[in-house]
C-alpha cells in the first residue's frame, strides 16, 4: 500500500484527491489529513480513510476536532506547527492543495522527507522556486505539477528535450468578466466575481481567475517549474477550458493537452505517475464540442499578467512580494473594503515600495526571509487599503 497524505483536504483540490483514494481505499494508507474550519468534513474524511492524524490549521479549534473524532484512532492536531510535523511523518505521496503561502512550510518539509509532492499549491512555487526546487534535489524528491495548465505542459514533454522547447502557452478561461464591457469592471461584486462559468472551485481562486491572478500566478511557476525564460511563456485566453496548455518547438510543432475542465484529470494523472489509469472523468466528444475559441488576453482587462512579468525580471524575493500582496488585497476585497480593479492597484504599490529598497528583494533565498518578506509585504498592503480607503 502507498502511504499518502492530503494537505488541504476540505478544499476542492483535496475533496477531489478524496474521491480518487476513496475509489481505490485498499491501495492506499492515509496517513495525514489537514483542513482549516470545515472541522466536520475534515473529521468525516479522516474517519472514513482511517488517517494516522488530522490536522486542523486554526489552534482554538483543537477541542472541536478531538471532538469530532472522539471513539476513532485518528490522531487530531491543530496548528502551524502541527502541519509541519504532520508534513514529516513518512509518506511516498503528499497532496500539496494548501491554499496561499501557507503551504509553502509543509510543501517544504514533505519534500524534506523524499516524498513525491503533488503541487496544487502555486504559490509555493511563486514565493520560493528556487528554494522548493533545490530541496527537491537534494532529497532526492519528485516534484508534480497539479494545476491543470501545469500538468499539461508536463504532459506534452513526456519524452521531449527541453532544448527543443520553444515555447509554453498556458490557457485561461478569462474567468467571470470575460465578457463584460472594461467601464463595467470597477464596479464588479464579490458574489459575481465568485461566479466561475466553466470550472467548480473554491471561492478565493474563482476571484482570482476574474482578475487573472491566477494566471499571473502560474506564469511565475512556469518559469519556476520548466526553468524556462519569461519570454518562453504565453497566455492565451480560451472560453472553452478545453484546451489546459500547448508546449512549442523549435520545428514549428506545437503539442495540445486536451480534456473535460475538472481538475481530477491533473490529481489522478500525478497519483498514478509514471501509469496511467482509469479515471470518473467525462470524456470528450470533438464533434459535439463544434469550436474552440483562443485570442490574446487584454492586459488593460487583467493588469495582474503585466505585473507578474515584471516579477519574473526582477527576481529575487519578489515571488514573495507579489503573492502576499495579492492574497491580502483578495482578502480585502471579498471584505468589501476595496473594488475589484483595486486589488491590482494595491499589489502594484507594494511591489513598487519593496523595489525601491533593493536589499529587500535581493535578501539571501531561504525559508526565513521568504516568510518575513511575506509579513512584510502583507502589512504594506494593508497600509495601502488604508490609505486608499481612509
Amino acid at each position: 500500500m502507498r502511504k499518502v497524505s492530503v494537505f488541504g483536504a476540505t478544499g476542492s483540490v483535496g475533496q477531489n484527491t478524496i474521491d480518487l483514494i476513496d475509489r481505490d481505499a485498499t491501495a492506499y494508507d492515509v496517513v495525514a489529513l489537514t483542513g482549516g474550519a470545515n472541522i466536520e468534513k475534515l473529521a468525516e474524511d479522516a474517519r472514513r480513510l482511517n488517517a494516522d492524524i488530522a490536522v486542523t490549521a486554526h489552534d482554538d479549534r483543537l477541542d472541536d476536532l478531538r471532538a469530532a473524532l472522539a471513539g476513532s484512532a485518528v490522531e487530531a492536531a491543530a496548528g502551524q506547527s502541527a502541519l509541519t510535523e504532520a508534513a514529516a511523518r513518512p509518506t511516498d505521496w503528499v497532496m500539496s492543495a494548501i491554499v496561499g503561502a501557507a503551504g509553502l512550510p509543509p510543501g517544504l518539509e514533505a519534500l524534506k522527507q523524499g516524498a513525491t509532492l503533488a503541487l496544487a499549491n502555486k504559490e509555493t512555487l511563486v514565493c520560493a522556486g528556487k528554494l522548493v526546487m533545490e530541496t527537491a534535489q537534494s532529497h532526492d524528491a519528485r516534484l508534480l505539477p497539479v494545476d491543470s495548465e501545469h500538468s499539461a505542459v508536463f504532459q506534452a514533454l513526456v519524452g521531449e528535450d527541453m532544448e527543443a522547447v520553444e515555447r509554453i502557452i498556458i490557457t485561461a478561461s478569462g474567468g467571470a468578466f470575460r465578457d463584460w464591457p472594461l467601464s463595467d469592471l470597477a464596479n464588479a461584486t464579490v458574489e459575481q466575481a465568485s461566479n466561475h462559468p466553466n470550472w467548480n472551485m473554491g471561492q478565493r481562486i474563482t476571484i482570482d481567475s476574474a482578475s487573472m491572478f491566477n494566471k499571473a500566478l502560474e506564469l511565475i511557476e512556469t518559469k519556476e517549474f520548466f526553468a524556462v525564460s519569461p519570454d518562453q511563456i504565453e497566455v492565451i485566453v480560451h472560453p472553452e477550458s478545453i484546451v489546459h496548455s500547448l508546449v512549442g518547438f523549435k520545428d514549428g510543432a506545437v503539442m495540445a493537452h486536451m480534456g473535460a475542465p475538472d481538475m481530477r484529470h491533473a490529481i489522478g494523472y500525478a497519483l498514478n505517475w509514471p501509469e496511467r489509469r482509469d479515471l470518473p472523468v467525462e470524456r470528450l466528444n470533438l464533434a459535439k464540442l463544434g469550436q474552440l475559441r483562443f485570442h490574446e488576453p487584454d492586459e488593460a482587462r487583467y493588469p495582474a499578467l503585466r505585473l507578474a512579468r515584471n516579477v519574473m525580471e526582477r527576481g529575487g524575493l519578489s515571488g514573495a512580494v507579489f503573492n502576499a500582496a495579492k492574497e491580502r488585497a483578495l482578502d480585502h476585497f471579498i471584505s468589501r473594503r476595496i473594488g475589484f480593479l483595486e486589488m491590482a492597484d494595491i499589489v502594484e504599490t507594494v511591489l513598487d515600495r519593496f523595489e525601491a529598497t533593493d536589499s529587500l528583494l535581493d535578501a539571501q533565498f531561504d525559508l526565513d526571509n521568504v516568510l518575513q518578506t511575506d509579513h512584510l509585504a502583507r502589512k504594506w498592503a494593508d497600509e495601502a487599503v488604508t490609505k486608499t480607503t481612509g
